[in-house]
């Protein structure tokens, strides 16, 4: 797995919007984690904690990524047909 790391913006239907066109292939499947900066007036819970946790969270993810701890996505969709 690839770490490719780009900026955007999310529009009123919830739609991420990048800045930058990637340079992947037509069709590539991806897996996508998002890092919003601070917005107080919209947060309801405690800023610290909710930090450390989703720096605990990116930490464990790009730890798994990097150590081939992924699950295809296609697979994913097996396990939710399945069910």
């Amino acid at each position: 797995m690839q770490a490719v790391k780009v900026t955007g913006t999310v529009n009123s239907q919830g739609q991420l919007i990048l800045d930058q066109p990637l340079d992947l292939l037509e069709n590539s499947r991806v897996e996508v984690i998002i890092l919003v900066e601070n917005q107080e007036a919209e947060l309801n819970v405690n800023d610290d904690t909710l930090e450390e946790e989703i720096l605990a969270d990116l930490r464990q993810a790009w730890h798994e990524a990097m150590t081939g701890q992924t699950v295809p996505v296609s697979q994913l969709w097996d396990d939710i047909d399945s069910e």
